[in-house]
């Protein structure tokens, strides 16, 4: 039996990763950052917690890392923990750097004190890339990295201090840039599930607006049920290597807005307003992924589009609401 280590187990691509490796047998031990209301900390987790070996560590002490590495020599370690809004990177970009960006620093120098041999997988993110692209729009692995929020600042430092661990100490090290990933146990604060939330809410009568900031702005949005898929894949390698993680189509919010709202027979003109406060210091304005490496080299498949996607967001609202 493989034993696989997950930080940041109680987010939403901790929970579809942890039900994956359960589903291939391996044994599943996850970080959790203590929080004062234990009650809400495991939501996302709560339906296989007894599968879970679960240990209170934090990514900002390295003490506590190296205390799980050393207790359970992982094969498979995935680093999913950090500050991950990026809207909220601008009001807390100190914190964001330590819990984002010096918090691989923290994890890869515990791996390589007591347990050299593990895999280790790095989450790291198209907000990496900023406003380039390629002459098709496309971002690739050799777009050139030029992050326009602190968030972005960040997953550049973890992305880099990968490729120098990997190749200083002869690490397997991956860098899996996964461009955007929804689900229904995606945070509402994010915009996807923002929209299907007040959308559904609307609909039965218990708001009457939505309120956005920049509505021409695309993204690439995949399934994560779809994308930690992509994970397990890169560690499964004889070598180590990154790749980007996308569908290679991207929808602008008004699209997501328009898919959204006429699946609930509404006409999203009626209800979504903008509000200054959502808009960024700096935008970022487009993003769509190239995930070929991925498909040839991996031979990953996605089972989602965008509209399937979306169906499960808004009939999960549906009938929680």
């Amino acid at each position: 039996m493989k034993t696989a280590l997950i930080t940041g187990i109680n987010g939403q691509d901790g929970s579809y990763l942890s039900e994956l490796l359960l589903e291939k047998g391996y044994k599943v031990v996850g970080i959790l950052k203590r929080n004062s209301v234990a009650e809400t900390q495991t939501t996302r987790i709560e339906h296989i917690r007894d599968q879970l070996t679960l240990e209170y560590a934090d990514m900002t002490d390295i003490h506590s890392l190296v205390r799980v590495l050393q207790k359970y020599q992982p094969d498979e370690v995935y680093n999913l923990a950090a500050q991950s809004h990026v809207g909220i990177s601008f009001d807390q970009p100190v914190y964001t750097a330590n819990a984002t960006g010096i918090s691989v620093l923290n994890l890869l120098e515990a791996v390589r004190l007591v347990s050299p041999k593990s895999k280790v997988y790095q989450a790291s993110s198209s907000e990496m890339f900023g406003n380039n692209s390629n002459e098709e729009g496309y971002q690739t692995m050799d777009t050139r990295l030029d992050p326009v929020s602190p968030y972005g600042c960040a997953k550049v430092y973890g992305y880099n201090i990968c490729n120098n661990y990997k190749n200083s100490y002869k690490m397997f090290i991956c860098n899996g840039i996964l461009f955007n990933h929804e689900s229904p146990r995606r945070g509402t604060n994010f915009v996807t599930n923002k929209v299907a939330k007040e959308a559904v809410r609307i609909k039965k009568g218990l708001t009457n607006k939505l309120e956005l900031g920049n509505l021409n702005a695309s993204r690439d949005w995949g399934h994560a049920k779809d994308y930690v898929k992509v994970m397990w894949l890169m560690l499964q390698q004889d070598e180590p290597d990154n790749y980007i993680c996308a569908t290679g189509v991207s929808h602008t919010i008004k699209d997501l807005c328009e898919t959204v709202f006429s699946y609930l027979d509404m006409d999203w003109k009626d209800y979504v307003v903008t509000n200054e406060r959502y808009l960024r210091p700096e935008e970022l304005e487009h993003l769509k992924g190239d995930p070929s490496k991925s498909v040839e080299k991996l031979g990953w498949e996605l089972e989602y589009d965008f509209e399937t996607m979306m169906k499960e967001m808004v009939d999960y609202w549906m009938e929680k609401l």
